[in-house]
């Protein structure tokens, strides 16, 4: 960690962008793969970004780049944390581990419920992309196709 402290907040965004890539590819080119259910489905990828989000985070929130009144408490707060470079880092990472975790799950979902994988590539793009929506659609495909049981919470 401390190579990455000496990393510039570009440098760092640029390598979250570029670093995931590869487990979006494997989940979408090679979703059944010994290797891609390794590295992408189990925990390691979630552990990864997690500890480096949790490091961004301390450090954007310790660092002497927050201007005064920054903070989560209200909307006036958090618009001044995001003046920061590194607070944006921060929350970016935040995005990139949540949504990575997300098309895992949506993967395994849909290999679990038997839907074809080529109908799980748009959900799967449009979670990396814009996380919440490829979500949306992939629940909605799940239920209009009826597969996976009556519960998105079984298995």
């Amino acid at each position: 960690m401390s190579q990455l402290a000496q990393l510039s907040p570009d440098t760092v965004y640029q390598l979250l962008n570029y670093g995931v890539l590869p487990f979006w590819a494997l989940l979408v080119f090679v979703p059944t793969l010994k290797f891609t259910d390794w590295l992408v489905h189990s925990v390691a990828a979630p552990i990864a970004l997690g500890v480096v989000y949790a490091w961004l985070l301390a450090n954007a929130l310790t660092g002497a780049s927050m201007p005064e009144g920054a903070g989560f408490a209200t909307l006036d707060g958090l618009m001044l944390t995001f003046t920061s470079k590194h607070a944006v880092v921060a929350g970016w990472a935040h995005y990139i581990v949540f949504d990575l975790f997300v098309g895992a799950w949506e993967a395994r979902d849909a290999q679990r419920a038997g839907l074809n994988h080529f109908i799980l590539i748009p959900c799967l793009l449009l979670t990396l992309l814009v996380g919440p929506v490829g979500l949306l659609l992939y629940l909605m495909i799940r239920g209009l196709t009826g597969r996976g049981g009556t519960s998105l919470f079984e298995g």
